[in-house]
């Protein structure tokens, strides 16, 4: 069956193709992730960092963490924006495709759970694209969504600070995108089990 997809995809990256080739099994892994980017259209701007954590049935997953700053220096300088959030930041830095490479193997065919997360796998999925890779085909939960299911409740937008203030969760730093997505893990959890998601 790998032989099969590296065939059919031989002209992706390795990792893109090791990635691919994950989704022959179901997980049962979350990945809860945040990220930071210089606005929300996917062609127009770029994604400056990327948290994650790891969920396993009722439990966050500490050691298994995901953070990185990726490097949009050029981006930022043409477009006349404050480099400052990616100089002052202690965090590894890397270069959008080697970040973009080790969040893919990271997340692997996990479920992944984020807040209005369609926006935050748009963008992924764009530089992913500039890397020559397709888009991630793993499934996805989004935090306002279950919120609205379990409420039954429709068209009613909260931000991400308002959400987790409602179920008394304290937002950490939401400029620090691992102590960010602690956050929303700790509120995936409590969502999760109110909804009887295995």
């Amino acid at each position: 069956m790998l032989d099969w997809i590296k065939h059919m995809h031989k002209d992706h990256p390795e990792f893109w193709t090791n990635y691919l080739a994950k989704f022959e099994h179901k997980s049962t892994r979350f990945v809860v992730i945040s990220a930071v980017s210089t606005g929300t259209s996917p062609t127009k701007d770029v994604l400056l960092s990327i948290g994650a954590l790891a969920v396993e049935q009722q439990a966050i997953i500490v050691k298994e963490a995901f953070e990185v700053v990726l490097l949009q220096y050029k981006f930022l300088h043409e477009n006349g924006l404050s480099n400052a959030f990616i100089i002052e930041s202690e965090l590894p830095k890397l270069g959008e495709p080697e970040a973009l490479q080790n969040f893919v193997n990271f997340i692997g065919n996990s479920i992944l759970v984020g807040y209005r997360i369609n926006y935050t796998l748009e963008m992924i999925n764009a530089a992913l694209g500039r890397m020559g890779c397709g888009r991630l085909r793993n499934e996805a939960l989004d935090l306002e969504i279950m919120h609205r299911k379990l409420q039954d409740i429709s068209e009613v937008d909260l931000s991400a600070g308002q959400l987790l203030d409602y179920y008394k969760i304290p937002e950490l730093n939401p400029q620090h995108t691992a102590l960010q997505a602690y956050s929303y893990a700790l509120l995936f959890l409590k969502l999760k089990i109110r909804l009887g998601i295995r």
